[in-house]
């Protein structure tokens, strides 16, 4: 391939080659994504509109180099690439919650053929709280409900929906390394996760957040009105009491509240189902037989959080579903190019 014909691959050479190909032939999209991670999770949700007349191809952002990441999907293909045949899928990060008040945050909210998460990263979705019963079921094999993931994570998020204010208003102003994502994420840390005392770490959050709040006050007396006006604004966004802990940091979600919780749940599970094997059992032999079956059938708690698609039933999967059903749309009919000449791609 042409050197300059390398370095131009954007919307219009996508374009030109689905021109070339018999009307017969299916519209070929190019999705591009940050990182390795993203490419099951977008396939996932692109498959769902793919038909006899269009199918997705997920790529990264560079076939020449290892570069990733939303900076090199948006920076180097959004200002001019992406278009009909091309779009750019990213995650929301803050860039949603910042309604275009820095140059990622606009493209990523206005640009047509870019579409986001809207909750902050693919790893909230897969903490999505309905869902986490059955990763455990999933994992192992066992429907016993022992712990309600909604009511835990639902307290969680009204521990720390004042503070989570206030990092958004931080991150919106020239101050914002005053009070980092990463100081965010330190006060609202749980501590080790039991069963037994789930609820005495997120009364310690509630506690640490309201102290925290109260020292932002007293550093910003005149913040109330503005504070108060980007509350309201977050809840026009999908950001409730309840449901902040969509819109936190993905990794911190993932790695310090959801993982440590869904496996010490899992443990229990698997524990009382090896439990009913051993009291079940009419002979050693059948035991171990059983204990070996079901072993070699459950899973790692880790590998089915990944493979999760409960979110599926979120509002914020649903907008992202209606952003693509609105772009395809709109999408205009090919026709045949006047000339088959590939020198003019």
């Amino acid at each position: 391939m042409p050197k300059r014909l390398k370095d131009n691959l954007n919307s219009d050479y996508f374009s030109a080659v689905n021109k070339m190909k018999p009307k017969a032939a299916r519209r070929r999209i190019a999705a591009y994504v940050e990182s390795y991670d993203d490419v099951y999770f977008w396939r996932m949700v692109l498959s769902e509109f793919e038909d006899e007349t269009r199918y997705f191809e997920v790529m990264l952002p560079s076939k020449a180099n290892l570069s990733k990441g939303k900076k090199q999907v948006l920076m180097n293909l959004v200002s001019e690439s992406v278009g009909e045949d091309m779009i750019a899928c990213v995650d929301a990060d803050y860039d949603y919650l910042m309604q275009g008040a820095t140059k990622t945050s606009e493209k990523v909210i206005s640009n047509p053929y870019v579409f986001h998460t809207y909750v902050y990263a693919i790893e909230n979705f897969q903490c999505f709280a309905p869902s986490l019963h059955n990763v455990c079921v999933m994992t192992t094999l066992n429907d016993h409900h022992i712990f309600d993931f909604e009511e835990y994570l639902r307290l969680y998020s009204q521990a720390i929906f004042p503070l989570f204010v206030w990092s958004i208003w931080y991150y919106r102003s020239p101050n914002y390394g005053d009070f980092s994502i990463s100081d965010f994420n330190k006060v609202i840390e749980t501590g080790h996760f039991t069963i037994a005392n789930a609820y005495n770490g997120i009364a310690n959050v509630r506690h640490k957040v309201g102290r925290k709040v109260m020292q932002l006050q007293r550093e910003n007396p005149d913040a109330k009105e503005t504070y108060l006006a980007l509350k309201e604004e977050l809840k026009l966004l999908g950001v409730t009491a309840d449901t902040t802990y969509l819109f936190i940091q993905g990794h911190h979600l993932y790695d310090n509240v959801v993982l440590p919780m869904v496996s010490k749940v899992c443990e229990r599970l698997r524990r009382e189902r090896e439990t009913e094997i051993h009291n079940k059992a009419v002979h050693h032999t059948q035991m171990r037989n059983e204990l070996s079956s079901y072993q070699h059938s459950i899973e790692a708690p880790t590998a089915m959080l990944k493979k999760n698609i409960g979110y599926k039933l979120s509002p914020q999967y649903q907008r992202l579903k209606a952003d693509i059903q609105h772009y395809l749309s709109h999408l205009k009919p090919l026709s045949a190019p006047q000339e088959n000449n590939p020198s003019q791609i």
